[in-house]
């Protein structure tokens, strides 16, 4: 029987959790539905979750496993989970119990009343030291002022998705997945729900502080070409304070010839100036440049290893 419910979960070296979010999810989704399912996508874990994963799919035939065949990061194992999931709401979660099951029935509850993408606004983290609460600001403030799409600061990739929105998200084939600017581009009538996450139930935060840099960098690039334009902008400035600073010169040799001096230290460091900014730009060139040389190989994704589970349609 196709399920009305697909619950999508990414795990990356999650075993210790697997079973407690299965257990939260099953009490909470019996009481919704009889036709849900419960799909784990390993990310290339090394501690055994594809087995813990097997395990709860021979137990539980609402479960169903995905492994990759090597870590191929958290967006790409969102989408494999979007791709495989055959429910008619998809909701995405993370393994590690900072999305709380128990909310899943105030997101159907939006979903049945007509939103098509309920997403969820994470107010507060119990236990979240002040570098985690900085980090996540300097995030979505980065975010926010080099994209043309506004993301809720806080918006976790804890949403429930209509069938409509999830067809329209797997129309878009980019390599370069940033879900919290892809979701809000689609549109669709949506709804937000705000949560104060707890805190993770085992194990440690996959996201270091040179990782969120890096995601943060992903979400820019592949939202917005404002970082490109800002190079035309630099060489305007740049020009401007060179046709400035030529026209003191001038004006301190004709008038003040006696004062007039080499200035061998104002020249290095205007030259520095604009070497240091060509760099700088030539780089944010490199990483779009790179993107595309991603997007010309049409590699896939992902590359799925082992399926384990799920009940024929």
């Amino acid at each position: 029987m196709k399920p009305v419910i697909s619950i999508v979960i990414p795990a990356f070296n999650e075993k210790d959790c697997l079973s407690v979010i299965h257990q939260r999810l099953t009490e909470t989704l019996s009481g919704i539905s009889d036709t849900y399912e419960i799909l784990f996508v390993d990310d290339g874990s090394t501690d055994g979750t594809f087995l813990e994963i097997r395990s709860l799919s021979e137990q539980d035939p609402h479960v169903r496993g995905l492994r990759f065949s090597r870590n191929f990061g958290h967006q790409a194992a969102l989408t494999a989970g979007l791709e495989q999931a055959r429910g008619e709401a998809v909701i995405t979660m993370d393994a590690d119990l900072q999305h709380p099951p128990e909310l899943l029935p105030e997101l159907i509850a939006k979903w049945k009343e007509g939103s098509e993408v309920v997403y969820t606004v994470r107010e507060d983290t119990a236990g979240a030291g002040v570098q985690k609460t900085l980090t996540s600001s300097l995030f979505y403030w980065l975010i926010n002022s080099l994209s043309p799409l506004r993301i809720t600061p806080g918006a976790a990739d804890f949403r429930l998705l209509d069938r409509k929105a999830v067809e329209a998200l797997k129309r878009m084939p980019e390599k370069t997945r940033f879900f919290r600017g892809m979701v809000p581009w689609i549109g669709f009538k949506q709804h937000e729900v705000r949560f104060t996450a707890p805190e993770r139930f085992a194990g440690e935060t996959k996201y270091s502080f040179r990782k969120m840099l890096r995601f943060a960098t992903h979400g820019i690039l592949s939202q917005s070409a404002i970082p490109l334009r800002m190079a035309t902008v630099m060489g305007a400035v740049v020009i401007l304070i060179g046709i400035i600073y030529g026209g003191y010169v001038v004006w301190t040799f004709f008038t003040k010839p006696e004062g007039y001096q080499q200035g061998w230290a104002s020249i290095v460091l205007f030259m520095l100036l604009i070497g240091g900014t060509q760099i700088f730009f030539m780089g944010i060139i490199g990483e779009y440049l790179a993107r595309v040389f991603e997007e010309v190989k049409n590699r896939p994704l992902y590359l799925i290893a082992e399926e384990t589970g799920g009940e024929e349609e």
